[in-house]
């Protein structure tokens, strides 16, 4: 799984808390918004920027935070196209997959090797 994002399990629950946990769950052994969504992360990012534009958003759309949302620990927040704000792990922008029909779908995840689900690793 090369250069995939992996993320402690214990960290994941430590900070799934607040504002964070109201967006941000693990279901079925990934990342995914609250409403069970899986969240990707995009090889060609940058730490801290999305490198996702035009056509690339439409079909990985940004995962982005709620108003009241706050960044705490791995979990940050970007400044995302139109004044949002974009959800980050430990500094890659995080995305939807347009071609994920409904909650627990992964058809994102290889999509031309540069997208992937975010998997907690126990330790």
């Amino acid at each position: 799984m090369k250069k995939s994002i992996f993320i402690a399990a214990c960290a994941i629950s430590a900070l799934l808390s607040g504002a964070v946990q109201a967006q941000l769950v693990v279901r079925d052994g990934v990342l995914t918004g609250a409403g069970g969504r899986t969240v990707y992360t995009f090889d060609k990012d940058e730490p801290g920027k999305s490198n996702c534009t035009g056509g690339c958003l439409s079909a990985w759309p940004a995962f982005l935070a709620k108003p009241e949302a706050v960044a705490k620990g791995e979990f940050g927040l970007i400044s995302a196209s139109g004044g949002a704000r974009q959800w980050t792990v430990n500094g890659k922008p995080l995305y939807y997959y347009a071609g994920d029909a409904k909650p627990g779908d992964r058809n994102g995840d290889g999509q031309g090797g540069v997208w992937h689900v975010v998997k907690p690793e126990t330790k």
